[in-house]
């Protein structure tokens, strides 16, 4: 009788997968393409495959607009209170520190002087990574300071608007009140001859869309931003009809004549300086 032998077979493991890092690598919300977080920042935040624009930080607005070491920021110091006493699953002073902590910063708006090429001026940035930039009474607060730095320093303002959270609930009336305020600030600069130059990023909905991000003097928009008051499936709802493909992107309302222009992020810049030179030499 022969007996064979039972072959040994030698377990193979599968190959390992492989270790990306998230902090290297980002994902386009667009295409669904991985990006080099290196890549990405050289191109400004701006997919290489589609074109979709990352939303920026603060810091990352104030580096990519103003002349390296020129912003001074303003009011850094003031916080918001909680005139509602807010319940609910977190208090407001909860959020609010949480927020902070997040984002570094003590509100969702900051502003101060800056130089933008040759020309001095007030820049004012709505940061959507804080409460995604609704407006509470600091924000209008903060804003209406920008406005009247503007005015008394003959300077133009340059707002960055990027704020998709409406008024904001935790200070109920309150913070509708600074649509008002804002835009009765803004009339002051009409009168004054301050130019105001409004730049809508993505998103800029509700109570912001509504007074100040959209009475500026000059319009730009980044490309396919959000732009609107109430959101396309609210409205889609509302009216019980389909809504034109694009809707309240920004190429769309550039086509209507709502923006005067649409500036894709690596031409931002240089936009504002020609901007800015044509109306300093005026």
């Amino acid at each position: 009788m022969i007996f064979r032998r039972r072959k040994k077979y030698i377990p193979i493991k599968p190959k390992e997968a492989p270790d990306i890092k998230k902090d290297l690598w980002q994902k386009c919300p667009d295409c669904n393409k991985m990006i080099y977080e290196g890549r990405l920042r050289e191109n400004f935040k701006i997919c290489p495959h589609c074109g979709y624009h990352f939303r920026l930080t603060v810091k990352e607005w104030i580096n990519l607009i103003a002349e390296p070491g020129t912003f001074e920021e303003l009011d850094a110091d003031i916080v918001s209170v909680d005139p509602l006493e807010f319940k609910g699953p977190k208090t407001y002073k909860e959020k609010l520190d949480e927020e902070m902590k997040k984002t570094g910063l003590n509100e969702a708006l900051v502003y101060g002087r800056a130089m933008i090429g040759t020309a001095a001026s007030v820049l004012s940035i709505l940061d959507s990574n804080f409460i995604m930039g609704s407006m509470g009474s600091v924000v209008g607060e903060k804003f209406v300071r920008a406005c009247e730095l503007a005015m008394i320093e003959k300077k133009p303002l340059v707002s960055v608007c990027g704020g998709g959270g409406g008024a904001r609930m935790y200070e109920g009336l309150i913070s509708l009140m600074q649509m008002v305020k804002t835009s009765q600030v803004i009339r002051k600069m009409k009168e004054a001859k301050t130019l105001y130059i409004s730049i809508l990023t993505d998103p800029t909905m509700g109570g912001v869309a509504a007074s100040f991000a959209f009475l500026g003097d000059i319009l730009l928009a980044e490309p396919k931003a959000l732009i609107g008051f109430a959101g396309p499936r609210v409205i889609e709802q509302t009216m019980k009809q389909k809504l034109p493909a694009g809707f309240q992107r920004s190429e769309f309302l550039y086509q209507h004549g709502m923006l005067d222009e649409v500036v894709p992020r690596n031409q931002l810049k240089p936009t504002l300086v020609k901007i800015l030179s044509i109306f300093s030499s005026q």
